[in-house]
């Protein structure tokens, strides 16, 4: 495997990408500690000390920490992807004839479509920086010191303006990852802000047990709980239901074509972390809406509801990612298209039908298999508040964010291992690849 790594940088193409990747995530680390002047550090550190365990400490994580030090990239990602939400909706439930018209009209369409989401991020992206500036200088410190001490109008301009700037910021190295680096662009951003907190929550860990504020054996438990549930989201990453493809034999001239055996792999997990990001930037937008009203009642009432442990935060949690690994399979895999492919080159699945046949044997797989997917991948995203309540351990031993890493790692190294095979060099395994664990259910 370590030659392999050496291999990376025998590809001069390769390199260039690898190396670009590094450059942008190493520029939004650096931007993530970049913090917004007239800001009170102390307070605001006090502040996510008593909300590690809240909502706004999970968000935090997705910020790389930049929330909690109120730096230009506090916003994060998650107005581009509310965004593209808004948009994947609207083109799924057709609901503006425009949008349906862009998305048939090939790249010059899809060019649209993403000038479109921008456009949409930058007004998403003003609204949630004056609901984050507003619910940060309202919110109540341990020491009763307030975060920002002159909360003008002049201050909250400025901070939109910079909040709003950053996210957009972020987009655009997302999307210079994507095309010219390597693996997803926000999703590696996503990973790099968790992995970049990963030294801390060792360091917190720690420090519980030298306070014995956690026992020796319980730490213990949580390490092997984590292995456990490490190999547990490799395993469910990688699963495939391979369907048999046999594919008819025809005559072309004097030669003869087809007749060859393969198989359409569905992945249990399809739509990956998409899934759980999609559902956590949702769950945010009802809190940002109720920093315009704090004071009124229904705004208090959110605010003690929408908390991690709650039992509706946890079941709307839950049905969001559930009903995204099913949204997401509806756009990105279409049964009938797949269908008529096969059926105009020949191919067929042994004992059923082609065309309409197929399509309703392929989508009764997917929509089982994405069935226990998805209550996997909820049932790992509520572990953390059971973590925390059972064996005290620190915010970051949680499902959500050992998803992402390993699912993002899995990705872009998949990626990599490609670019090695496809110029004839070793994959990352001696024997076979990078690729889908697979299955047979019925």
């Amino acid at each position: 495997m370590l030659k392999s790594f050496a291999d990376i940088f025998k590809i001069p193409e390769l390199k260039r990408r690898v190396i670009f990747t590094l450059a942008i995530i190493a520029a939004y680390l650096v931007g993530a500690a970049v913090p917004i002047p007239g800001v009170n550090a102390e307070a605001l550190k006090a502040l996510f000390a008593a909300q590690r365990n809240a909502l706004l400490g999970f968000l935090d994580i997705f910020s790389g920490g930049a929330l909690s030090q109120m730096s230009i990239f506090s916003m994060g990602i998650m107005p581009y992807i509310n965004s593209s939400i808004i948009m994947s909706l609207l083109q799924g439930a057709h609901v503006i004839p425009y949008l349906d018209r862009l998305a048939k009209e090939g790249e010059l369409g899809r060019k649209k479509l993403t000038q479109i989401t921008r456009y949409a991020t930058l007004i998403l992206g003003a609204i949630q920086s004056f609901g984050l500036t507003i619910a940060i200088a309202k919110m109540p410190t341990p020491g009763g010191v307030p975060v920002i001490a002159h909360l003008t109008a002049g201050f909250v301009a400025l901070t939109v303006l910079t909040l709003t700037t950053g996210t957009v910021l972020i987009m655009w190295l997302g999307e210079q990852i994507t095309e010219r680096g390597i693996g997803n662009g926000v999703s590696l951003i996503i990973f790099a802000g968790i992995v970049d907190r990963l030294p801390s929550a060792v360091k917190d860990l720690l420090r519980l047990l030298r306070l014995e504020e956690i026992q020796f054996l319980s730490a213990l438990l949580l390490v092997a709980l984590v292995l456990v549930v490490t190999g547990l989201v490799v395993w469910i990453e990688t699963a495939q239901r391979k369907v048999p493809i046999q594919y008819a034999k025809r005559m072309v001239g004097r030669r003869m074509y087809g007749g060859a055996s393969t198989y359409l792999p569905l992945k249990v997990d399809q739509s990956g972390v998409i899934a759980v990001i999609f559902a956590v930037s949702l769950l945010t937008v009802p809190l940002t809406l109720a920093q315009f009203f704090p004071e009124t009642p229904w705004a208090r009432k959110l605010g003690e509801w929408w908390g991690r442990g709650h039992f509706l935060y946890q079941g709307l949690y839950a049905g969001l990612i559930i009903f995204f690994c099913y949204f997401y399979n509806s756009i990105a895999f279409n049964p009938v298209e797949l269908s008529e492919n096969l059926k105009k080159w020949g191919g067929f699945i042994p004992g059923i039908r082609p065309g309409d046949s197929t399509a309703k044997f392929i989508e009764a797989i997917l929509e089982r298999i994405t069935l226990g997917g998805a209550l996997f991948v909820a049932a790992l995203a509520i572990l953390p508040d059971y973590l925390r309540k059972w064996l005290n351990a620190p915010f970051f031993f949680g499902g959500t964010a050992l998803l992402i890493v390993v699912g993002v790692a899995l990705d872009t190294i998949g990626q990599i291992e490609s670019h090695l095979i496809m110029r004839h060099y070793e994959g990352f395994l001696k024997q076979g690849r990078v690729k889908g664990r697979w299955f047979n259910i019925r």
